[in-house]
């Protein structure tokens, strides 16, 4: 889903930005949910030029929230993994040549369009403003993911984030457990 949003775009950077787990929802400029197969809730959340994805599966609640938050000092991690909780969350930060930024998020908001596990914020002023949320429907069996996109043009720099939750213990009981490991793929 695009959506073009009637908020200003927050003037940020990468270099501001955190990750925190279990903070509870924020304002959001706009909100997808998300029932997929196994009774997975997930729900999508764009903030300024920042996001939130809830999700709600097998008795368990989780909140990641990738944004510029007070009291927090700005540390996006490159990769963060709690197999107690079966989650695994990776960042990386593009800073691409000329107008490549440009042709990425074009390429970016043609693909997720009409993409109904996905939401696209486009900001006004600048077309490639954009913060953009897309559930996975490839990840391993007994988990699920998502992968988020934060482009700010005024410091030409990409934000691409990657997270992936396993919903089954090794025992096939209910609960979490960490995710198996495989091949990275960046935009």
């Amino acid at each position: 889903m695009l959506v073009t949003l009637d908020a200003p775009y927050v003037d940020t950077s990468a270099a501001d930005l955190s990750l925190a787990l279990g903070d509870g929802e924020r304002p959001a400029l706009h909100v997808l949910d998300l029932d997929l197969p196994g009774g997975i809730r997930l729900r999508l959340r764009l903030l300024g030029a920042s996001h939130q994805v809830v999700l709600r599966a097998a008795g368990t609640e989780l909140t990641e929230t990738v944004a510029c938050l007070p009291g927090r000092p700005p540390e996006l991690p490159a990769t963060r993994l709690d197999e107690a909780n079966g989650y695994r969350f990776t960042a990386t930060v593009l800073r691409p040549a000329g107008a490549e930024l440009s042709t990425r998020v074009a390429a970016l908001r043609a693909e997720l369009a009409g993409d109904p596990y996905a939401l696209v914020g486009v900001f006004p002023g600048d077309a490639d403003a954009v913060t953009a949320l897309a559930v996975r429907t490839d990840p391993p069996d007994g988990a699920v993911g998502w992968r988020t996109w934060h482009a700010y043009p005024q410091t030409n720099e990409l934000v691409l984030t990657e997270t992936v939750v396993s919903l089954v213990s090794a025992r096939s009981e209910p609960g979490l457990r960490a995710p198996q490991s495989r091949t990275e793929v960046a935009l």
